[in-house]
């Protein structure tokens, strides 16, 4: 696997073998963006050079000028924008990244609303995302797993050996449930169902560090 940051984020990640061999088609190139310093991420196939953006969260245009250059200069193939829930820093660059590749936005249909209310108008989604659901990118399929607790919508993306957890699940932390629309007992619930994943994991949160199942289990006071 093709592991790259942004310069502002730089953090050194140990993976066995097993995980490089299984991941070797798939890049993941973080973008830490707006105020709450966001990840988006341009994840893509290296056989195909198919894409997704997941999390454009976008507050300025420099921001968002600096994936799209990104994706012209690897020559990607953008085929879906994906927002792992409706909060405003996850979906602020919804509509800069539709106009400039004309592809679906995804987004779980509890949180789909969020698109369109509290004066976001940052385009309708495409595709309404449930849980079991697949995204496929060139070899690279992505299933969709319903996380809420952080909002009614969150979803978590697996691949073999990763999983985008948004905001349900962080490097040492755990994402809030005291907005509007959030639940801690849905959010146990999720948190549950990602810790049966496998110890090798990968865990591309919503902020902060890159981490894996293993180690939160370890070392994620929230979880004990």
């Amino acid at each position: 696997m093709n592991i790259q940051f942004s310069q502002d984020q730089k953090q050194t990640v140990y993976l066995s073998l097993k995980i490089l061999e299984m991941l070797s088609l798939m890049k993941v190139q973080l973008f830490t963006v707006g105020r709450l310093s966001t990840n988006c991420y341009v994840v893509s196939c290296l056989e195909t050079a198919e894409a997704i953006v997941i999390d454009p969260g976008f507050e300025a245009a420099f921001e968002a000028e600096k994936v799209t250059e990104y994706i012209s200069a690897t020559s990607l193939k953008v085929k879906f924008i994906v927002n792992t829930h409706g909060h405003v820093d996850h979906i602020g660059g919804n509509r800069i990244l539709k106009i400039e590749y004309a592809v679906p936005i995804c987004i779980h249909e509890y949180d789909a609303k969020c698109l369109t209310d509290y004066g976001n108008n940052l385009s309708p989604s495409n595709i309404l995302l449930k849980g079991g659901n697949t995204l496929e990118f060139g070899r690279i399929v992505l299933k969709v797993m319903h996380t809420p607790g952080h909002t009614p919508g969150s979803v978590s993306l697996i691949n073999r050996g990763v999983v985008f957890t948004g905001d349900t699940l962080f490097a040492g932390g755990i994402g809030r449930t005291d907005f509007l629309g959030g639940s801690y007992s849905d959010m146990k619930t999720s948190l549950l169902r990602l810790m049966d994943l496998p110890y090798t994991y990968v865990i591309y949160p919503g902020h902060g560090l890159v981490s894996t199942i293993g180690k939160e289990k370890r070392t994620n006071a929230f979880l004990f």
